[in-house]
């Protein structure tokens, strides 16, 4: 046998690295994969388009002096924005109420002071409580509480007790 017609030993060689260094490369690939931190499997946060505001109705929500009411502002029942829940009163009107205003937990209020938006708390009468708009000579809104329910074994109302004294 003769050397020249020996095959050569280098393309198999070749090809054994090749495979060597892909089997490698999977390896690197795969841990480096595996040992990642959680956020950054995360999806990429689409950008928002920018909100367009109209900054007088922003500036009269938060209260701002001088700033015009949004004009599609709903007309709201005066009347329906407060609610009486209790009373405190004497012979005078003076005393106090206990009032939710807005819809807002109910808080008492003492007569003559401010409810908001220019309301003021007249006065306090029996059962019920008048609310005007301060330093208008409008007719006032009167607030009544609910009639009391009887209790089902009291006497009706005016009737005598008989007692065993």
């Amino acid at each position: 046998m003769s050397v020249l017609n020996a095959p050569a030993p280098w393309p198999s060689a070749a090809c054994t690295a090749l495979l060597w260094a892909a089997a490698a490369g999977s390896v690197v690939f795969w841990g480096l994969r595996l040992a990642a931190p959680a956020e950054a499997s995360l999806p990429p946060v689409a950008a928002a388009a920018p909100l367009q505001t109209d900054a007088a109705a922003v500036a009269s929500l938060l209260g701002a002096p001088g700033a015009a009411a949004p004009a599609s502002r709903p007309q709201v029942d005066p009347a329906s924005r407060f609610r009486l829940l209790g009373v405190v009163a004497d012979d005078r009107g003076s005393g106090a109420a206990l009032l939710a205003v807005d819809g807002k937990p109910a808080r008492p209020f003492r007569a003559g002071a401010a409810l908001g938006d220019g309301y003021v708390l007249q006065a306090v009468e029996g059962r019920s409580a008048r609310i005007g708009v301060a330093g208008s000579p409008a007719a006032p809104i009167v607030l009544e509480l609910p009639a009391l329910a009887q209790a089902r074994n009291a006497p009706p109302r005016g009737a005598a007790v008989l007692s065993n004294d």
